[in-house]
């Protein structure tokens, strides 16, 4: 049996990740009906291409940890480490980040509601959710004590900079430039002022129709998921990822199981009580109905370009078209990282 790719935590440690044009929101909303991962992905960039969501709240109670701002930093840790171990915070871009987070800035992954990063070719953004629990003016006051030089204007840009956070330490460089929208609860950062600036004009709305939707209502209700969008899922898990061996096995795979078409939109889901759900869209209701029947079959056999076979990694469950959707349902092996793994190419069961 092929051993699954290693996978790393880094809880603690001095993490500088350098991103051109990264933003990150910190956002709460109370539009229940929209859905939380649909309200949150409507406040996204219009160009998202990738989009991580970590469901902060629900994995908590999943996961029996009641933690708060007073909680001790080793509580936040141990969380953090379950999390991984539940395979439910890979997709998160602070959890690095998270220890310092909790101990300076008055917000980490321990206390945040919810959390969407969100990447494009323009940059990087990431959204979490504020309860009413964490205030505002105490995380402003934290910020001034940081050093981070106050706006003039309420809506205008603390100004941290590189240099502040490399002296800080244990910081993404995400956080040098902050802006808060107290009427959305919402505060943006950035590693460029520029974009921080800007945020607020190139938010996706709550009235778009393409591939992005279908796999985003299937997955509703995710503690953790991954969603992209056809032509980035198209390119991030093709099979061209793959090295020559993989790819002349891949082929005659996907010869024997008959015809795929190109994905509209993509997601893996992890979802309460452990198991997995892949959504992907098409361009019609004949496409998803001829791709589940392939599909399900390339996600019964090897994995080639992963490693072993996907039954090594998980049972396969229910496969269905609905619409224009297929959706999988995936009941991972013991000590297996499913969501993980298969967010990330090649994935023969994903490829276009």
């Amino acid at each position: 049996m092929s051993v699954p790719r290693p996978r790393i935590l880094v809880i603690g440690a001095v993490v500088l990740v350098v991103v051109v044009g990264v933003v990150a929101w910190f956002v709460v909303r109370d539009d229940d009906e929209a859905g939380r991962l649909a309200t949150a992905v409507a406040m996204a960039p219009g160009d998202a291409a990738r989009l991580g969501w970590t469901d902060w709240s629900r994995v908590r109670e999943e996961l029996d940890r009641d933690l708060s701002e007073t909680s001790p930093t080793t509580d936040v840790e141990d969380f953090l480490t379950a999390g991984f171990d539940a395979d439910l915070t890979s997709v998160s871009a602070l959890v690095a980040s998270a220890p310092f987070l909790h101990e300076r800035y008055g917000f980490s992954p321990a206390t945040i509601d919810w959390e969407l990063f969100s990447q494009s070719e323009e940059g990087a953004i990431v959204l979490m959710g504020l309860p009413e629990s964490l205030d505002i003016d105490q995380i402003e006051d934290a910020l001034e004590e940081l050093g981070y030089v106050e706006p003039d204007e309420p809506d205008g840009v603390w100004e941290g900079g590189h240099a502040l956070l490399t002296q800080l330490g244990t910081l993404t460089q995400e956080l040098a430039f902050i802006t808060i929208d107290r009427e959305r609860r919402v505060l943006a950062s950035s590693d460029e002022i520029e974009t921080v600036e800007t945020w607020r004009d190139v938010e996706r709305g709550d009235d778009v129709e393409d591939g992005l939707t279908g796999v985003l209502d299937s997955v509703e209700g995710a503690l953790s998921a991954a969603v992209y969008t056809g032509e980035h899922a198209c390119a991030a898990l093709a099979m061209t990822e793959a090295d020559d061996t993989d790819r002349v096995r891949a082929a005659e795979l996907l010869e024997q199981a008959g015809e795929v078409n190109p994905l509209r939109g993509f997601a893996i889901a992890g979802l309460p009580g452990g198991d997995v759900r892949v959504a992907m869209s098409f361009e019609s209701e004949d496409q998803a109905r001829t791709n589940a029947d392939t599909r399900r079959q390339l996600a019964a056999g090897p994995a080639p370009g992963q490693g072993g076979s996907f039954p090594e990694r998980f049972e396969l469950g229910d496969v269905v078209a609905e619409g224009e959707v297929v959706t999988m349902e995936l009941h991972p092996r013991r000590a297996t990282y499913v969501l993980s793994d298969l967010a990330n190419g090649p994935v023969l069961f994903a490829t276009c």
